[in-house]
């Protein structure tokens, strides 16, 4: 059975809300989807998510990572703010150090063998994907590695047109805080978008 799983980096309690309040000031009249909240869809930056086979063991995966992760209690990342991503996507962008692309190489390295690669969307349209974008997702069904590995937390989705305006109004409406911590990494069911829906495994950045 193929289960749609990604791991992530959760942040704070303080940057939890946080987030989920930008989420309500960015969308303003216009709601971004699916809605953020501490007790449904969590606030997170993926490091690596798709569709996975039964061998997939996430709790014994987790420990591998975060053991090779060798990473502090808390990581800081700083934040350029919202932009916009095809299609009607609206992110929170953040920065992308060598400790993240470590990580990320680890996750992916020990995840793909139990990608089930025939559950990847060949119908996708990729024609907005950069050439980076396109290669990540030909090979590992997801968008967003190796080269085109882009550290975010997705606020949500909208209409194309309503999402490039509440990104090009966002500095004008929202103050978007220019640092975020995160202290905690999660093993996740996918949900709606790719949803951070529901924690499989949890632990702490660098448990004691």
């Amino acid at each position: 059975m193929t289960r749609w799983l990604g791991i992530a980096l959760l942040p704070s309690a303080e940057h939890r809300t946080a987030a989920i309040h930008l989420q309500q000031e960015v969308g303003g009249d216009h709601p971004l989807r699916p809605p953020l909240s501490p007790d449904g869809n969590l606030p997170h930056v993926t490091v690596f998510q798709g569709p996975f086979l039964d061998s997939l063991d996430p709790a014994a995966e987790l420990d591998r990572i975060v053991a090779g992760a060798d990473a502090p209690e808390r990581i800081t990342l700083t934040s350029p703010g919202v932009v916009y991503q095809p299609t009607g996507w609206v992110f929170l962008s953040l920065e992308r150090p060598a400790l993240l692309e470590k990580i990320q190489q680890m996750t992916v390295e020990a995840l793909a063998p139990h990608l089930d690669r025939a559950a990847f969307d060949a119908a996708k349209d990729v024609s907005r994907f950069s050439e980076d974008e396109r290669v990540s997702f030909e090979r590992y069904g997801y968008r967003y590695t190796g080269a085109a590995y882009a550290p975010h937390i997705t606020l949500g989705r909208a209409e194309e047109t309503v999402a490039q305006e509440l990104v090009r109004s966002a500095p004008e409406r929202v103050h978007v805080p220019g640092a975020w911590v995160f202290d905690r990494f999660s093993f996740y069911v996918m949900g709606e978008n790719g949803a951070h829906a529901e924690i499989l495994e949890e632990r702490a950045l660098a448990p004691r």
